[in-house]
């Protein structure tokens, strides 16, 4: 069983090095034929070969320019006004699409993904946005489900990074280039500064960048402050945010460029518990603290290539091999004063540890008077992910029934070793000049997970040995055709098959002791598929630009939790009585559905005026409850008027959104409510690559909560502790050299 397992993996790991040589080996013999061509300047930026899974109608774009002339931060940010389909659950640390989040949206940055890590007990959830918005290029959101790129997890759709290159730094006609930045917003106190620099010397170009920011707590809408149940002002907090990324690239001159990038991004935040702490309570003032971090870190070998005539055998190829870590941590430290009484901390550390290879190739041919792009490309992945929970308490000393909730210095699951393996095909076929193609493509992925033994998971007070390993192979077909009515003018259709594999949480989650309570993850678990289908239009003339798309989605083996019954717990070899609070398991639900459309329009005129408008609507129903899916974000809508010319520019956003069903699953059912956020940029001529932006945020100072965000949380405090920020500002400046 073992060595077949090994053979799959090595199998897997061979077909995908075969993968990527074939366009290295086969385009480099080529390209040396073509020698003689001379590069005039070097050009390595993300186009659409760099996309991958966001080379569909289905995506949309934020440039940097976008970015930063919006002076976006943060996932949620982005979602406010230029993606309103978008948004960031701050509960569990995850964007959400189309009422997906979790490990069922795909996060990928220059290739590579980012895993959604899940404890599932310890509120150490998270770590997709670990990277600053100042590295990125472009952030491209694919919407709904299709795995035929981008394999497990693409359930709901993909947020597809791509970092800044040498060459986005250089000005035409310069071999060096940079910036110097810096960014204050009121939301959280926060001041920040950053800096990039790049250079290019024939064939190599090389990037610096950083950055560093401190802060403190997003503030709430509540005026209440001090301490206890009755605060409704956000707890105090601090936080550190820093990032670094480093590349070097080096071109030839048949082709082919080569490339390394080292990146890591880092935050830690403490915070002031005062909601928690009372003058006669368990925590006092000023001994109960909250903590979390997150730091990411890799390094990564990059390659690429153009053809430089047709001959070659990918018009385009680019490959990836990388290491990655990313951790997430949470916990909290204090002093109880009535419960087991002493000194008491927790500190629950989930990480994830990665190595894999990624790459794509190209070609377009005529065959039987059809022009066929043909797409080929593939991913095989290798890591371990692990759980430790920490700390310390008076239990030792003096032993109580309380302390049978403390359990801790162990591993909540086994340490998981996991194997990802995929490889896609896809045909663009093009019939004639009509304007009409239709791609049809098909991806195979293979996954693997094996528990291991370790001594902090044999100390766990439930353990009975190790859980089952899990492996499956799936298919995820798609057929996309799409019409040019003309050049501007573009309808689509697709249908589209994706699927997630189940987490190591999910599966091999042991939380809980005897005496208390028990949280089990489900080893049987099946990986959640979906049948999607999308229809839409498309249109840019340069001045009117238009998109409406509407969508439905049917997914199947949804995982979730349940309570067990006495039955079902027996079933499982667990004695009546012995977690008399009660056991949960993950379980996968039968039938779910989400639909809705989307549609955004764009008017710049003549004067300079510009008009826009998006709209987002999306609903899920729980077939087997009928309930509305609490995770499926409100009808939003968006309004916005701006005025530019050469050195400045302003713009006035209505944001509107409309309430939480009362059949919603959501624990809070969220009011309707409206923003008005204004924003202004100048760029005067004197001061050549200078540049301000300012806004005001909820001008009108509502209070308002986000939908997606509470839907499962437990409000313990008064409404207005679990609101929205008030009126806010941000201001940035920026100077390009």
């Amino acid at each position: 069983m073992v060595a077949g397992r090994y053979r799959s993996t090595l199998l897997a790991g061979s077909a995908l090095a075969l993968l990527v040589s074939v366009p290295l080996a086969v385009a480099q013999e080529s390209g040396d034929a073509a020698s003689g061509t001379v590069l005039d300047r070097l050009v390595v930026q993300g186009g659409d070969n760099a996309k991958g899974v966001a080379d569909t109608p289905l995506a949309t774009e934020t440039t940097s320019e976008e970015i930063s002339e919006a002076q976006i931060t943060s996932i949620d940010e982005l979602g406010r006004a230029l993606e309103p389909g978008v948004s960031f659950n701050s509960a569990n640390g995850s964007v959400n699409i189309r009422g997906l989040d979790g490990p069922r949206v795909l996060t990928t940055i220059d290739g590579i993904q980012i895993p959604y890590l899940q404890d599932g007990a310890r509120e150490a959830s998270g770590g997709i946005n670990s990277f600053d918005f100042n590295t990125l290029d472009a952030i491209n959101i694919v919407r709904g489900g299709d795995s035929s790129r981008g394999g497990s997890g693409a359930l709901g759709g993909a947020m597809v990074l791509r970092t800044l290159e040498p060459e986005d730094l250089i000005g035409e006609g310069r071999d060096t280039g940079g910036y110097v930045r810096t960014i204050f917003d009121s939301k959280d106190m926060s001041i920040g500064g950053f800096a990039g620099v790049a250079a290019r010397m024939n064939g190599t170009s090389v990037l610096f960048q950083g950055g560093y920011r401190i802060g403190h707590e997003t503030g709430s809408n509540g005026d209440v402050g001090g301490y206890g149940p009755t605060r409704t002002q956000a707890n105090p907090a601090d936080y550190d945010e820093n990032n670094l990324l480093f590349k070097i690239r080096q071109a030839t001159q048949s082709g082919h460029t080569f490339g390394l990038t080292a990146e890591r991004y880092d935050i830690e935040t403490d915070t002031d518990l005062m909601s928690e702490q009372t003058l006669t309570g368990n925590y006092r003032p000023g001994d109960w603290w909250g903590m979390e971090g997150t730091r990411r870190e890799r390094v990564s070998f990059d390659y690429s290539y153009e053809a430089t005539s047709d001959e070659s055998f990918f018009d385009t190829a680019n490959a990836v091999l990388y290491w990655q870590r990313l951790g997430r941590t949470a916990g909290s430290d204090g002093y109880r004063y009535t419960s087991v009484i002493g000194d008491y901390s927790r500190l629950s550390e989930v990480t994830n540890e990665s190595y894999g290879l990624s790459g794509m190739g190209e070609k377009t041919l005529e065959l039987g008077g059809l022009s066929h792009r043909f797409t080929v490309g593939g991913n095989f992945a290798t890591g371990t992910t692990s759980q430790y929970s920490s700390g310390e308490d008076s239990c030792d000393l003096v032993p109580s029934f309380s302390c049978s909730f403390l359990h801790t210095n162990q591993s909540d699951m086994p340490d998981v070793d996991s194997n990802q393996f995929g490889i896609f095909l896809d045909d663009e076929i093009t019939l004639g000049d009509s304007g009409f193609s239709l791609t049809p493509g098909i991806r195979y992925d293979w996954y693997e997970h094996s528990p291991k033994d370790t001594p902090s998971y044999q100390v766990n007070p439930n353990y009975t040995g190790l859980p089952d390993g899990q492996s499956e192979g799936q298919f995820s077909p798609k057929l996309l055709g799409k019409y040019n009515f003309t050049p501007d003018f573009e309808v689509f259709a697709q249908w589209a098959m994706a699927f997630r594999a189940p987490t190591p949480s999910e599966l091999y989650l042991d939380y809980g002791a005897p005496g208390t309570y028990l949280r089990i993850g489900n080893s049987n678990l099946k990986p959640e598929t979906s049948n999607g289908f999308e229809i839409g239009a498309a249109y840019d003339n340069g001045s009117l630009r238009g998109r409406a798309t509407a969508f439905y989605n049917r997914y199947k083996n949804f995982v979730d939790t349940r309570s067990l019954s006495a039955a079902e717990q027996a079933g499982l070899g667990i004695a009546p009585g012995t977690y008399p609070f009660g056991v949960t398991q993950s379980i996968n639900r039968a039938n779910v559905e989400i639909y809705g459309a989307e549609f955004s329009l764009e008017k710049q005129l003549d004067s300079g005026f510009i008009l826009h408008g998006a709209l987002a609507y999306a609903r899920g129903i729980d077939l087997d409850t009928g309930q509305a899916l609490g995770s499926v974000a409100p009808l939003k809508a968006v309004l916005g008027a701006g005025y530019a010319t050469e050195t400045w520019g302003a713009n006035v956003n209505w944001i509107g959104v409309a309430s939480v069903s009362e059949n919603s699953t959501a624990n809070y059912k969220a009011s309707s409510y409206g923003l008005v956020d204004a924003t202004a940029w100048w760029k005067p001529e004197q001061l050549k690559g200078f540049s301000v932006q300012a806004g005001v945020y909820n001008i009108f100072d509502e209070t308002y909560y986000d939908a997606v965000s509470l839907r499962d949380v437990s409000m313990t405090q008064p409404d207005a502790f679990y609101s929205e920020p008030g009126r806010t500002f941000k201001i940035s400046i920026t100077q390009r050299f």
